[in-house]
């Protein structure tokens, strides 16, 4: 079968992982990125040519932390499937079955430039399920996954508290979330050490982390909560992520030192709850300073995740360096959901999703004009009309 072949020709490339290219070439065969190079490229004839002039490429945005399609823009009640707040272990649960690919907020993400996220379950129990990875393009879960599973989630700090204490049930004390998921853990490692025979759904899914095939996903954001997290990753020997991280500042170093990575977010919000009092946009640009690799999130729909890039251009504003920012947005929250030898650059071997940007994507009076996935185009803007086309299809963010 002949190969297919486009050139993206005369943008800025940003690959990420490499230096910026003025007037560059990205040549894709195939869905996957075969070339990327300056002006003197070889262009295989047959190419179809894809004239970006003024406009710079870079891979697609990836947010980690998001419950994409399982919290429903506009649905209120019927939509809302992230949190199964019924009882505090459920570790079983897959966050994949409770996404709509129909929700309207997968075009705002494309609009925005982000092809790719993590979808969580909530955070109202200690343990809560298992994240997927998934591309926020495709008619059905399934053509849109890229990781199942890519992380469990759990959960520390007030809302287990507030969940469970408020029906008098455990946990209802911060003891009381640490021995729920300590047991939990115990349980498992002695279940990954009795012969095969029965399965435990729950147990299963945590043996994944036990066994260092995903990490634990944290949600925590004061520092004595992270303190927790790290304890407990040191008694069971797990991959540890820090979700949200609003303290995480004042673990800097030693979380650095750890190389335990933070995804960082939701940052354009107000201090909703006491353990967010301390929530600031210079917390990124401190992090990244003390070696910290960092990711930003929205937390989506706790900020709409058409203005994930607008987070990172808020926090360059108080601190962070802007080749970071860009990292945080791409190739670091990649990495987290396990998917980095896929996206989260413009590198050769890597599928070819990626934006055309009218220029500086952390100038907030620019925009995605283009959005490809595996090389095929999902979203144009048409600026006659002022509206975005996804395949064909007028959108208006």
């Amino acid at each position: 079968m002949e190969s297919s072949r486009t050139a993206f020709v005369g943008g800025r490339i940003l690959p990420i992982t490499h230096e910026p290219i003025e007037n560059g070439i990205v040549l894709i065969t195939d869905a996957k990125i075969e070339a990327v190079g300056d002006a003197s490229l070889p262009i295989p004839s047959g190419t179809q040519i894809v004239d970006v002039a003024g406009g710079w490429v870079l891979p697609g945005l990836v947010d980690a932390h998001t419950h994409l399609g399982t919290l429903e823009d506009g649905e209120g009640w019927a939509g809302d499937d992230h949190d199964e707040a019924t009882e505090p272990m459920t570790a079983r649960l897959r966050a994949l079955d409770g996404i709509n690919p129909a929700d309207a907020a997968f075009r705002d993400a494309i609009a925005g430039g982000v092809l790719a996220a993590g979808v969580n379950p909530g955070s109202c129990n200690p343990i809560g399920g298992q994240s997927v990875a998934l591309r926020t393009s495709g008619r059905t879960v399934e053509e849109m996954v890229l990781r199942q599973p890519c992380g469990l989630k759990s959960a520390l700090g007030e809302n287990p508290k507030k969940a469970y204490g408020s029906l008098g049930r455990m946990p209802s004390t911060r003891m009381g979330t640490a021995a729920v998921i300590r047991q939990a853990l115990t349980r498992a490692r002695d279940y990954l050490k009795q012969p095969s025979g029965g399965t435990d759904l729950d147990l299963e899914a945590i043996s994944l982390v036990l066994r260092g095939e995903i990490p634990w996903r944290q949600h925590v954001h004061r520092a004595d909560d992270i303190a927790t997290a790290l304890r407990l990753a040191d008694e069971f020997g797990y991959r540890l992520v820090i979700d949200h991280g609003t303290e995480a500042d004042a673990l800097a170093d030693v979380l650095a030192a750890r190389d335990i990575p933070v995804i960082l977010g939701p940052l354009i919000v107000g201090r909703s709850k006491v353990e967010m009092r301390h929530r600031s946009l210079r917390t990124a640009g401190t992090l990244a300073a003390a070696g910290v690799r960092i990711s930003i999130a929205t937390d989506h729909s706790v900020v709409p995740i058409q203005f994930l890039v607008h987070q990172a251009t808020l926090a360059v504003k108080e601190g962070l360096d802007p080749a970071t920012a860009l990292e945080a947005l791409t190739i670091n929250p990649a990495s987290v959901l396990g998917v980095d030898d896929r996206i989260g650059s413009i590198d050769v071997g890597k599928d070819a999703d990626l934006c055309v940007w009218s220029g500086d994507p952390l100038d907030v009076m620019q925009r995605v004009e283009a959005a490809y996935v595996r090389g095929r185009r999902v979203y144009r803007y048409d600026h006659e009309r002022g509206v975005g086309l996804f395949d064909g299809h007028e959108w208006t963010p």
